[in-house]
């Protein structure tokens, strides 16, 4: 509350909760009474069952009157399209916002407790360094091999936890992330998928997903799990841009020791990794969009910005960009 959003007090909080999150929302909801902040509560099993098809009114009116806001909940499959409205909203209004969908207790005692000023010291080199690099090229011993070029005409966005009104944020944050003009060659998954994959077939390091990756598209996968295969592809062809990978991200959470199979956190550990779908164009300024996004991780990067490598087996070398 006091480093990541700045509450202060007198100022008025929409705090939107499922039952499953319930834990989280109470701790955040008393740290809201401790800053003397008020605050409106909303329970989204309240509102009818899930997956919810569309946002409930009073959650769209509390946002479009309201400070901060703060979304705690499971994701389920379905509701991409709901979190996709609540953030229309906060977009147009810029107002402070933490996104955390996915959050659990673990997830508070460890990602949220880094030192979000180093990471966004980070975020700031990493994106100053993108912003002029040509290439970025990804291995690791799993077998993931790809490289990426980018377009000057779309920006380089950070969410390192110091949350804006123009940058709303995930949280546990440190992310900074485009969407690429070209991404060629094979991503093996062997961590989290994100959306509704997290929670239906879990960590993958046992079974991972190989994608082939041509021009940007998705032209192959394959996994041990049958129906993790094909349902994978049939969800990265919902419309003609969910095989489009959209995102290309380094996580820069360095207070991160391992990854725990949830994909909130997961995708802030040190390593890059990228999302077939929606690009965020309202952040990156692409100018297309999909009605889907998936994220896909590996473990333990060799990640190299033109020739230096930056990343080694999954730490950054920090001398290579000036925190030495």
């Amino acid at each position: 509350m006091e480093t990541c959003l700045a509450v202060q007090p007198g100022e008025h909080v929409a705090l939107i909760a499922d039952e499953a999150s319930s834990t989280v929302a109470a701790s955040i909801a008393a740290a809201l009474k401790e800053r003397h902040a008020a605050f409106s509560e909303f329970l989204l099993e309240d509102f009818g069952r899930r997956p919810m098809r569309s946002v409930p009114v009073d959650v769209l009116h509390a946002l479009e009157i309201d400070d901060v806001g703060i979304l705690c909940m499971q994701p389920q499959q379905g509701e991409l399209s709901v979190r996709m409205a609540i953030v229309r909203v906060v977009e147009r209004r810029q107002i402070r916002y933490a996104h955390m969908v996915g959050v659990t207790p673990e997830i508070m005692q460890q990602g949220m407790r880094t030192d979000y000023r180093l990471v966004d010291k980070l975020s700031d080199k990493l994106r100053e360094r993108m912003l002029r690099a040509e290439t970025l090229t990804v291995k690791t011993e799993a077998g993931t091999a790809f490289k990426a070029h980018f377009d000057g005409g779309l920006d380089w966005v950070k969410t390192s936890g110091l949350i804006s009104r123009r940058y709303w944020s995930n949280l546990p944050a440190g992310e900074v992330f485009t969407t690429p003009a070209t991404v060629d060659g094979t991503f093996v998954c062997d961590a989290t998928a994100g959306d509704h994959f997290g929670g239906k077939y879990g960590d993958l390091q046992a079974t991972p997903l190989v994608l082939q990756i041509e021009g940007a598209r998705l032209a192959g996968v394959e996994c041990l799990r049958k129906d993790l295969q094909e349902e994978f592809w049939e969800y990265c062809h919902t419309d003609e841009n969910s095989d489009r990978v959209g995102e290309l991200a380094f996580g820069t959470n360095l207070g991160l020791s391992e990854m725990i199979g949830i994909l909130l956190q997961d995708e802030k550990f040190p390593g890059v990794h990228i999302a077939f779908g929606d690009p965020y164009g309202s952040q990156t300024h692409a100018n297309w969009k999909s009605r889907t996004h998936v994220d896909v991780l590996t473990r333990k990067c060799n990640v190299w910005i033109d020739d230096d490598q930056v990343i080694e087996n999954g730490h950054y070398q920090l001398d290579h960009l000036g925190l030495s």
